[in-house]
């Protein structure tokens, strides 16, 4: 059988099919009901090529549907395509009374959700992975307020999770010579550092002492997933305005480089957040490294630390804390305070043993660190090496955290065993400079003076 023949028959007909679903979208736009009737048909549909036309027009009709009406379409997935309970009890009966391969193979299809298959055939169409992370995109928005609706983003999570495996992706170095259109993306989807224009873009991509490198996906095409910043540095950088600014870090040439430090992480697809990418493209690009400049020592991040400040915030209205330590944060509310040394220094002294404290002891509902940039790193088998006192002045870095970054330090040998403690007992691998900061943070909860 031609199987180059049939490929294009298929691309022939979505392609077909994509023109039909432009010219109909100049009428009136669709309601849920006629979109949750093409699912239906989807999923009785029996040939292959059948089932793609349907999908493209399920896209279609997605597409222009209006904000609540792609509510109202959601509501009915959760409700029309969910499992049947009297397939799963019968299944589960033969399974208890038999219990061979066979049944437990029928009860797993039996309470596999209808929305999975339906998500399934409607990636079979050209753009249709694309499509689908687009339509999670709108249910994430809707979790908060319906969070009746999170079955159907685990149905998504779950499949996402195989179609974006480490062993679909592919790492890709961007740099100046980057197509337009990547660039462009990369300027767009910078999270952490906001990339102003061109200039600063080459600062970061065209000097000899900075790396940029992006995980791609097949079905994705130039859209990046996750890129990654890296500034190769003499010693664990502290500060990032002279990263940003292109200044001098204390080489004049990469080869005498002992450090790579991570300073920029960015999610670029909404619709695939949860979906793990950073673990793989930290590893992959330390591997990248070592492999060009052999003579690194040191892969560390230059953090943010999002949320510390309210955390600070609540702090101030805490009367189990000593009155000095309150009114020391209570400085943090005048202006330029970071401009004036004698009360930076003093709110240093505060500050830095209260931010080990967060970072260390502060958990979650789930018994994790509060801190999500913590719970990543510390995740990916990373150590909580050291906190930078004012290693962001910039507004949003006083803003969100009162002037702290954090090195989180990966040591190649220990990454296994950091990763396992954590996972298992949630334990916060930590250097001995961020242990003394949190002995100095009791003392100061109890009233004591912190040297």
């Amino acid at each position: 059988m031609n199987m180059t023949f049939l490929q294009e028959m298929f691309q022939s007909i979505t392609q077909r099919d994509a023109l039909l679903r432009r010219r109909q979208g100049d009428g009136t736009p669709p309601d849920h009901r006629r979109l949750v009737e093409a699912c239906q048909r989807l999923l009785e549909s029996d040939g292959e090529a059948s089932s793609i036309a349907l999908a493209s027009r399920a896209l279609g009709m997605y597409q222009r549907l209006a904000p609540e009406e792609r509510q109202r379409f959601f509501e009915r997935l959760a409700s029309d395509f969910a499992a049947e309970p009297e397939q799963i009890d019968a299944a589960y009966a033969r399974y208890a009374e038999q219990r061979d391969n066979a049944s437990l193979e029928a009860l797993f299809e039996a309470c596999e959700p209808r929305r999975q298959e339906l998500i399934r055939r409607l990636n079979l169409t050209s753009g249709g992975t694309v499509e689908l992370v687009r339509m999670r995109e709108d249910l994430l928005g809707l979790l908060r307020e319906q969070p009746e609706l999170s079955a159907i983003d685990a149905d998504f999570a779950h499949l996402f999770g195989s179609w974006f495996n480490r062993g679909f992706l592919m790492l890709k170095r961007i740099d100046w010579d980057t197509p337009a259109s990547i660039l462009e993306k990369i300027i767009r989807y910078e999270a952490v550092h906001e990339i102003r224009d061109w200039d600063d873009l080459r600062r970061r991509l065209d000097a000899r002492d900075r790396r940029c490198f992006a995980f791609f996906h097949p079905a994705i095409g130039d859209d990046p997933l996750i890129f990654v910043e890296v500034a190769l540095h003499k010693g664990l950088p502290a500060r990032i305005q002279p990263i940003l600014a292109g200044e001098d870090v204390g080489i004049d040439d990469p080869e005498l480089a002992d450090t790579a430090a991570f300073f920029g992480i960015s999610n670029c697809q909404t619709g695939l957040r949860g979906i793990s990418f950073g673990n793989f493209l930290i590893k992959q690009v330390v591997q990248e490294l070592k492999q060009e400049l052999p003579q690194l020592k040191h892969f560390v991040t230059l953090s943010p630390v999002p949320g510390f400040a309210q955390w600070l915030a609540e702090r101030r209205d805490d009367e189990t804390l000593p009155e000095a330590v309150r009114e020391s944060l209570a400085e943090l509310e005048a202006p330029a305070w970071h401009e004036d040394a004698e009360q930076a220094e003093r709110l240093r002294a505060v500050v830095k043993p209260l931010a080990a404290r967060y970072l260390v002891e502060e958990k979650n509902a789930r018994g994790l660190p509060l801190n999500p940039v913590a719970r990543f790193h510390l995740g990916n088998g990373a150590e909580l090496h050291r906190i930078n006192w004012l290693g962001d002045v910039s507004a949003k870095g006083l803003r969100q955290a009162a002037g702290l970054m954090v090195n989180y330090l990966y040591v190649l040998d220990d990454i296994e065993r950091n990763h396992e403690n954590y996972t298992a007992n949630a334990t916060v691998a930590r250097s001995s400079e961020v242990k003394d900061l949190v002995r100095k943070a009791r003392k100061l909860v109890k009233g004591e003076t912190a040297k």
